[in-house]
């Protein structure tokens, strides 16, 4: 349960608004600008996953597409956070690393960034103030009542 809902001990409520302000704007935005507009993807998306030598191209937009969408939703509120930024790390991977590969930084900074922050969600998890902690802490009752 832990890797799901889990996270680090960060208790001072500044850090976690930190974590949480982070969260809502990244995965708001990556949803949002980026996510919902590929789904269902375009027939140009999906050429472009082609050209990057994907097998099955259309599964892999819509998993990309997915990725952003479903991923920064779930990011945002904080829901199965690791998991979700895996995919938004991922997704991130692929587009800073290999689709602008040969450009210069300015066109893959932004999918760099994302990258970052998804890594930083995976490692760290999504705070206190999340539907994570809340899951956490009910789980922690659960447990002490057991006993």
């Amino acid at each position: 349960m832990g890797i799901l809902f889990g996270g680090v001990d960060i208790r001072s409520k500044a850090a976690n608004v930190g974590l949480m302000l982070l969260r809502v704007f990244a995965g708001a935005s990556m949803a949002l600008t980026h996510g919902l507009g590929k789904i269902p993807p375009s027939e140009r998306f999906i050429e472009g996953v082609t050209k990057l030598g994907f097998p099955m191209p259309a599964f892999f937009a819509w998993a990309a597409g997915g990725s952003e969408a479903l991923g920064g939703i779930f990011l945002a509120a904080g829901f199965m956070t690791r998991p979700a930024a895996f995919f938004v790390a991922a997704t991130m991977g692929v587009a800073g690393l290999i689709t602008h590969a040969a450009d210069p930084f300015g066109p893959k900074e932004k999918a760099l960034l994302y990258l970052f922050i998804a890594v930083m969600y995976m490692l760290v998890g999504a705070g206190k103030y999340s539907i994570d902690g809340f899951i956490k802490r009910q789980d922690e009752i659960v447990n002490e009542d057991s006993w």
